[in-house]
């Protein structure tokens, strides 16, 4: 190829990736030019690979899904629950793949000096699947679902500071805080805050929002059949025709779908045929680093878990290490009983790490005065694919403090509405959150509706607030890691690892750059991925 040849063929092909110009005309110029047998056969392949195509019908299947899930923006247990949100509504704010954040349904925004007032200039034209069009109002209801005394959404304590929401304008809406938060426009990527619209000043999120698809057939805890949005606002996004979305628990049956050709994607890859997976020539398998982790929450105000120091033995009578090992397969790293990892701003990297030592369970077994009891423990792979291993394995090495743990193995589905959070220890994970604020706030926040733990600490609330509206770095940085220390050390989670997603496709699909901020491209594959 000469030269001149080569500059061309890179400049045909950026123009294709960029949607310059379409496939066909690519394909066309390139043979007109006499460029197309220089190029090379597999540089075309990866051209064309890499450019993301309209139509097809797309299969997707997830590790998540019950029956008892539900559309209602506010409720949203698991992560095919995130899928659905994103695929049928748009959310303020948008996270890239690199962490960056992006104008979505917001165009852009501002805020006061002191950080407490903020101010969203909104898309025009933006058209809802019911053909209403887009105005602060909807913006408005759609907030205002998470807020209020009666509300349980999981989007409640990111709202608390709000003391009110105003349109300035049709297309303007301002919020008003209570306290500074630096970080508010970040909280508006999450699914729960989808815009959704208005009736008669409510939400109406059975009519679905603006996103890209449209739900043609839902069987909760079974699969959500999709069609493409003929009316996307949103260029260069969405592009298959169709999807089919599955929810199918078990890791094995989801590996074999994939193997099959049942299914064009699958995430949580059962980490042990990873390898053998690998070496097979039509699977892709991709691996990143992210905010995932695997938990066993306590809840701290019942019996005996309201015991510090029968937390603090449990923390040393599990072996994290091994858990890496076996369960994770390498894929992964101890986690500290906090829930911020290496993918954070302000990880709490020099905190010393907890380790697996029976002296030290035995010694604070001791002073716990509970004599032998056992401790049940529920679990189940709904939470995590290897979750009944893991709660096994902590059995066996907590037995070697002289600690025993039963493990209750409780059914896959109606776990999450009938043993999380009510159960008073049991598995579960948690995909992370794009901040420390919006982690900490859901999570581990008084009254917070997805506070597992149902940990409540006065220094550890003033320290959250305080943070928040904190703009200087060093200062949020040291509230940060004491607030890791405190939950590391008092706190009623076990953490006991960080797990790299692992997701895996056929050569079917394609995707540009990916986010393992979750899993599916933060939860955002069906706008995101293409058929080939």
């Amino acid at each position: 190829m000469t030269f001149d040849n080569e500059r061309h063929a890179q400049w045909l092909i950026g123009q294709m990736q960029k949607g310059s110009i379409s496939r066909r005309e690519f394909l066309g110029r390139a043979g007109a030019l006499g460029i197309a047998a220089t190029l090379g056969t597999s540089m075309i392949e990866s051209a064309l690979a890499a450019t993301p195509k309209k139509g097809g019908h797309m299969r997707l299947a997830m590790g998540h899904g019950a029956t008892t899930d539900t559309q209602d923006p506010a409720i949203i247990e698991n992560g095919l629950q995130w899928v659905v949100a994103y695929a049928v509504a748009n959310t303020l704010t948008e996270l890239a793949p690199n962490g960056d954040l992006l104008p979505a349904l917001a165009t852009e925004w501002s805020a006061s000096p002191d950080a407490k007032v903020w101010t969203f200039k909104l898309r025009k034209g933006v058209e809802f699947h019911n053909g209403k069009t887009m105005t602060a109002d909807d913006v408005i209801a759609s907030m205002n679902h998470h807020r209020g005394e009666d509300t349980k959404s999981v989007g409640k304590p990111i709202l608390a500071p709000v003391t009110d929401i105003r349109a300035d304008g049709p297309d303007t809406v301002v919020f008003e805080l209570s306290g500074g938060n630096a970080d508010f426009p970040f909280s508006f990527n999450e699914a729960t805050f989808g815009i959704y619209p208005a009736k008669d000043g409510k939400i109406d999120w059975q009519a679905g929002g603006s996103g890209g698809y449209i739900i043609k057939n839902n069987d909760p805890g079974v699969r959500v059949d999709f069609e493409r949005n003929p009316n996307y606002w949103k260029d260069g996004a969405a592009h298959a025709d169709s999807v089919e979305l599955l929810s199918i628990i078990d890791s094995t049956a989801r590996n074999n779908a994939l193997l099959t050709g049942a299914v064009d994607a699958i995430d949580q890859v059962d980490l042990k045929t990873v390898a053998l997976m690998s070496r097979n020539p039509a699977i892709v398998v991709e691996e990143g680093v992210g905010p995932l982790h695997y938990v066993m929450p306590m809840q701290i105000d019942v019996a005996p878990f309201d015991n510090l120091h029968l937390r603090k033995a449990l923390k040393h009578a599990i072996d994290r290490e091994e858990m890496v090992k076996k369960i994770l397969n390498g894929h992964g790293r101890v986690g500290n009983d906090n829930p911020i990892g290496p993918s954070y701003r302000y990880f709490a990297a020099d905190l010393e790490q907890t380790t697996y030592d029976p002296d030290k369970a035995k010694f604070h077994m001791q002073k716990s005065g509970l004599g032998d009891i056992t401790l049940d423990l529920s679990a189940s792979d709904a939470a995590f694919s290897g979750a009944l291993d893991a709660a096994q394995l902590f059995s066996a090495s907590a037995k070697n403090t002289g600690i025993n743990i039963n493990v209750v193995r409780e059914p896959n589905d109606g776990y999450w509405s009938n043993v999380w959070l009510k159960k008073p220890w049991c598995t579960s994970y948690w995909g992370g959150y794009a901040t420390e604020d919006t982690m900490f706030t859901t999570g581990y926040a008084p009254g917070a509706a997805w506070n597992e733990t149902r940990w409540k600490d006065e220094k550890f609330n003033s320290l959250l607030v305080s943070a928040r509206a904190e703009l200087d770095a060093e200062k949020r940085k040291t509230m940060y890691h004491d607030m890791q220390r405190m939950l590391r050390d008092d706190g009623g989670v076990i953490v006991p690892m960080f797990a790299n997603g692992v997701s895996a496709r056929n050569k079917k699909i394609a995707h540009g750059d990916i986010s393992w901020g979750r899993a599916f491209d933060g939860r955002r594959i069906m706008e995101r991925w293409w058929m080939v």
